[in-house]
Parts: C-alpha cells; structure tokens; sequence
C-alpha cells in the first residue's frame, strides 16, 4: 500500500501521521530540505488522487490527512516487510525482534507476552 508511494510521497503522509491534519507550510517545515509550496501542493494533488490523502477546507485554509487509517497502513508496511525480509515467516520477524530484547523494556516484553497469549486464546476458539 504505502510501499508503492515514492519517497517523498510517502515522507509526506508519514509526516501526516506523525502530525496530524496539516497545512501546506507545516508539512514543508517538517520536510528535511526546503521544498516549494507548489511542488508539495502538487504531491498532495497526487497522493489525494491515489487516496492515501483527503483535504478539508479550515480556517487556515487547507488541511491535510491521511486518508488511510495508520493501523491499517501499519499492517501492510509490516506485511511486506515479512514478505521481502523474512520469506514470508511471521515466526521469523517474530524471532528477530525478540533477538532485540536487550533494547525491550520489561513492560514491552510482558505485553509481548500477553499478545501471544491473547494469539494462543484466540487460535483455540
């Protein structure tokens, strides 16, 4: 889904979902390197035409947000990230972050925890 964007598109709707609603200005403020209102604009028209981006009219003009909902778009980064890294095995993801326990909080690992747990209960009904 987001992975078919290029670059700086998706650069942009990360900053969407890291921001919220934003205007034109306070996505270039947050872009690395300066980019022009109307190339932004432009990326924005496009994103809003492949549906990943609705606009509203505000009382600072045009605000814009993803139109895809972050849980959503998540689950299909994550998708494929199993698919190219890891031939497709979730166990195996799986395994690599727990090979990160080191930088895991105890509270991260119990979630960890209850989630597979949670998996387990779910599996069983």
């Amino acid at each position: 889904m987001l992975s078919s964007l290029p670059p700086r598109e998706r650069e942009i709707v990360d900053i969407l979902y890291a921001k919220g609603a934003s205007t034109v200005s306070e996505i270039g403020d947050s872009l690395p390197d300066d980019l022009s209102g109307s190339a932004i604009r432009a990326m924005l028209k496009r994103l809003e035409a492949k549906g990943f981006v609705a606009r509203k009219q505000s009382e600072r003009g045009f605000v814009y947000a993803p139109s895809v909902p972050e849980k959503a778009a998540s689950k299909s980064a994550l998708s494929q990230v199993v698919r190219v890294f890891f031939n497709g095995s979730a166990t195996s993801a799986a395994a690599a972050l727990l090979g990160m326990q080191d930088d895991m909080s105890a509270s991260e690992l119990d979630e960890l925890e209850k989630l597979i747990a949670g998996a387990r209960e779910g599996r069983a009904k």
